[in-house]
């Protein structure tokens, strides 16, 4: 049984996030509703973990500037982990669904590819590494991840043991949070996407 959590932050809403376009390498910053959505977040950390919580054993961050502004604003001093970029979609990158769906019907993210992208199993395999970094210091205390959707989501799916296409069913909009936690030594999703309710 572990004695910590592990905290998935979402990136704040960037102008392609807000629409829809999928993101991956090109680095955005946030908007200003992002950058008030990242400093809630901050808050919403707090209020979850309680205000008497002690520092997090461990912070990373993708290095991507959305993830970075995030940390800074929710008052996070993270480490930068290439790991935790977000899916590289490849051509797809800065297209929405409906507009790949013209070309390609009924494509979706979780099962189809992404030509010069990555696959659902290497996008996994980044998350299993990262998963064991933060598995070895749970017994310590709290981690937090500041990064992206989609990669927060295959974590998700992974900490269950379940393949990357799972990520589908878990929701992590900007600035929300997702908590992996444990019971009685057996992975359990504590919470999904918690935002803090007006103040984004």
């Amino acid at each position: 049984m572990t004695q910590g959590r592990i905290y998935l932050l979402r990136h704040g809403e960037t102008e392609w996030s807000l629409t829809g376009r999928h993101t991956s390498y090109t680095d955005l910053s946030l908007i200003e509703q992002g950058r008030r959505g990242a400093a809630s977040a901050g808050e919403l950390l707090t209020d979850v973990r309680g205000p008497d919580a002690p520092p997090f054993v461990l912070a990373l961050c993708s290095p991507r500037r959305r993830a970075t502004e995030t940390a800074e604003l929710a008052g996070l001093s993270p480490t930068i982990d290439e790991r935790l970029v977000e899916w590289n979609y490849g051509e797809y990158e800065g297209l929405t669904t409906p507009e790949i769906r013209k070309t390609v019907p009924g494509w979706l993210l979780w099962n189809d590819p992404t030509p010069g992208g990555e696959t659902a199993e290497q996008v996994a395999a980044r998350a299993d590494g990262v998963l064991a970094d933060c598995r070895a210091e749970l017994d310590k205390g709290d981690v937090v991840l500041i990064g992206h959707g989609h990669f927060s989501r295959v974590i998700t799916a992974r900490w269950l043991g379940l393949p990357a296409s799972a990520g589908i069913g878990f929701k992590l909009d900007a600035g929300g949070l997702n908590v992996l936690g444990d019971e009685r030594g057996e992975p359990r999703l504590d919470h999904v996407n918690l935002i803090e309710v007006g103040k984004v």
